[in-house]
C-alpha cells in the first residue's frame, strides 16, 4: 500500500488530546488485569518458584523487545490503527485487513467482555447477588456513553481509573512486602515432570498474554500530542513499569502460598476467588478479601474502558480507506462515535451468544501471530525500497528476539492443542475472502 500524499507524515504539533501521561496510563490499563494474580497457581503445579519467576522475567523481556520494535514502527508510520496500519504499510493491505478483523472480533470486543463480565462478577460477590450478564452489559453500556460524549471526558474518565488501578496494584504490594514471607520459599511443584521444558514453554505463552497490550498506545497514535515522540515512549515505559509490577506480585504470591493453596484458581470460573484473595485473607481476613474483590473489580472496569477507547480508533481507520463503512470514521475533534457503539453493541452480544471461557480460547494465539507479523515487517522495508527510512539496528535485534521467541511460543501451542492451527486457517481463509470483496469498493473509494 503506498501512503497517501496528505497522510504520508504527522508532525508532532498535531492537535491530539493525548499526552505522554495518558499514553502509558493507557498502555498500563490494557495490560494489568486479573491473569497476573491467576497464573502462578496454575504453573505451580508443574514448575518450581525459580522457574515461575524465570518465567515472568523472560516474559518482561520479550514484552519489552515487543515494545521496542513497535516503538520503531510507530516513528517510520505515526498513525492510529496498530496491527492494522503497520501490516498493511509493511507487509500486505490483504495482511493489514485481516489483522482489523482480527482486532474488531478478537483483540479487543471479546477481550472487553471478558473484562466487564469479570469486574460485574467480583464486584456482586461483594455486593450480593445479581445477573453477572446484566451487570456487565450495563458497565459496558455506561462506559460507551463516557467515550462517545467527548474527547476530553473519554480521556480523563481513562486517566481516573487508570489512577484507581495503580493505587490498587501498589497498596497490594506495599501490604505483601511488608506483611508477608519474603524468605525464598521452600515448596516443590505438585506434579513436576521429568523435564520442564514443555511446561515453561506453556506457562510463558500464558505469560506473554497476560504482558499483552504493551502496543496499547499504538492504536490511537493520532490522539497524540506528539506521537512520533509520545507513542513509542508510552510503550517502553508502560511495558517496563508493568514488568517490574509482575515480578513483584509474582514474589508475593510464590513466597506465601504453596501449590496445594494455589489450586483455588483452578474454580476460579465458580468462585471468583485468586491468590490475591488468598494473600488478603492471610493479612486482613474477611475484610481483605472484600476489599481484593472490589479492587479486582475496579481493575477490570478500567481494562474495559481502555479497550473501549483504543479499538474504535481501528474501525476508524479501516473505514478511512474503505474497507468499513464510512460513518465509522468519525470527524475530526471528536471520538468516532459510531466505531465506540459498534464495539460496545459487539461486546455485549458476545456477552449473551458465547459462554466466558470460551472468548478466551485462541485470543492469545491470535495476538502474537499478528504482533509477531509486525516484527517481520521491519526486516521487509530493511530489505526493500520504499518510502519508509530503514529502522535502526537495535529495532531489528529487539524485532527478531520478539520474532523468534513469537514463532517458539506458537509452535508448543500448536503442539499442544493442534486445534488451533485449524482455527486460525478457517479464520485466514475467511478475512482474504472478505479483502477481495471489499479491495474493490475500496480502491475506487480511495486511489492510494
Amino acid at each position: 500500500m503506498v501512503i497517501r500524499k496528505s497522510d504520508s507524515h504527522v508532525t508532532d504539533s498535531g492537535k491530539g488530546f493525548l499526552g505522554l501521561g495518558s499514553g502509558i496510563g493507557l498502555v498500563v490499563a490494557n495490560m494489568i488485569g486479573a491473569g497476573v494474580f491467576l497464573s502462578a497457581g496454575f504453573m505451580a503445579q508443574e514448575l518450581s518458584a525459580g522457574w515461575i519467576l524465570g518465567a515472568w522475567m523472560v516474559g518482561a523481556l520479550l514484552a519489552m523487545a515487543g515494545a521496542r520494535t513497535y516503538a520503531e514502527a510507530a516513528v517510520l508510520i505515526p498513525r492510529s490503527g496498530g496491527e492494522y496500519r503497520y501490516l498493511s504499510e509493511l507487509l500486505h493491505p490483504a495482511v493489514g485487513y485481516l489483522a482489523g478483523w482480527a482486532s474488531l472480533l478478537v483483540g479487543f470486543a471479546a477481550p472487553m467482555a471478558i473484562s466487564a463480565f469479570g469486574a460485574a462478577a467480583f464486584a456482586f460477590a461483594v455486593l450480593g447477588a445479581g445477573d453477572t450478564r446484566l451487570g456487565a452489559a450495563g458497565l459496558i453500556a455506561a462506559l460507551t456513553v463516557f467515550h462517545t460524549a467527548g474527547l476530553q471526558l473519554s480521556k480523563w474518565t481513562q486517566n481516573g481509573l487508570v489512577i484507581l488501578k495503580g493505587l490498587l496494584v501498589l497498596t497490594f504490594i506495599a501490604l505483601g512486602l511488608s506483611l508477608g514471607d519474603n524468605d525464598w520459599p521452600t515448596w516443590v511443584p505438585a506434579n513436576a515432570p521429568a523435564g520442564p521444558s514443555l511446561s515453561f514453554a506453556t506457562g510463558l505463552f500464558f505469560v506473554a498474554y497476560a504482558f499483552s497490550g504493551w502496543n496499547a498506545a499504538a492504536y490511537a497514535a493520532e490522539e497524540f500530542r506528539a506521537p512520533r515522540r509520545d507513542v513509542p515512549r508510552a510503550m517502553l515505559i508502560g511495558c517496563a513499569l508493568v514488568g517490574v509490577v509482575y515480578l513483584l506480585v509474582n514474589w508475593i504470591l510464590i513466597a506465601n502460598l504453596t501449590p496445594e493453596r494455589a489450586r483455588v484458581v483452578f474454580e476460579y470460573a465458580e468462585t471468583r476467588v485468586t491468590l490475591g484473595h488468598l494473600i488478603a485473607q492471610d493479612f486482613l481476613g474477611v475484610a481483605g478479601t472484600n476489599a481484593m474483590s472490589i479492587g479486582i473489580a475496579a481493575i477490570l472496569v478500567s481494562s474495559t474502558s481502555a479497550m473501549l477507547l483504543l479499538g474504535p480508533r481501528v474501525y476508524a481507520e479501516m473505514a478511512r480507506d474503505g474497507f468499513l463503512p464510512s460513518f465509522l470514521r468519525g470527524k475530526p475533534g471528536t471520538p468516532p462515535r459510531a466505531a465506540v457503539i459498534l464495539q460496545g453493541v459487539l461486546a455485549i452480544v458476545l456477552l449473551y451468544v458465547h459462554s466466558i471461557g470460551d472468548l478466551l480460547t485462541n485470543v492469545g494465539g491470535i495476538l502474537v501471530l499478528f504482533s509477531a507479523l509486525v516484527a517481520v515487517g521491519l526486516f521487509r522495508v530493511r530489505r526493500r525500497k520504499t518510502n519508509l527510512r530503514a529502522p535502526r539496528p537495535q529495532a531489528l535485534v529487539a524485532a527478531a528476539i520478539y520474532a523468534g521467541s513469537s514463532i517458539w511460543m506458537l509452535y508448543n501451542a500448536f503442539k499442544t492443542d493442534t486445534g488451533l492451527i485449524a482455527w486460525i486457517a478457517v479464520a485466514a481463509v475467511a478475512g482474504l475472502l472478505g479483502y477481495f470483496l471489499s479491495r474493490k469498493k475500496a480502491s475506487a473509494s480511495h486511489p492510494w
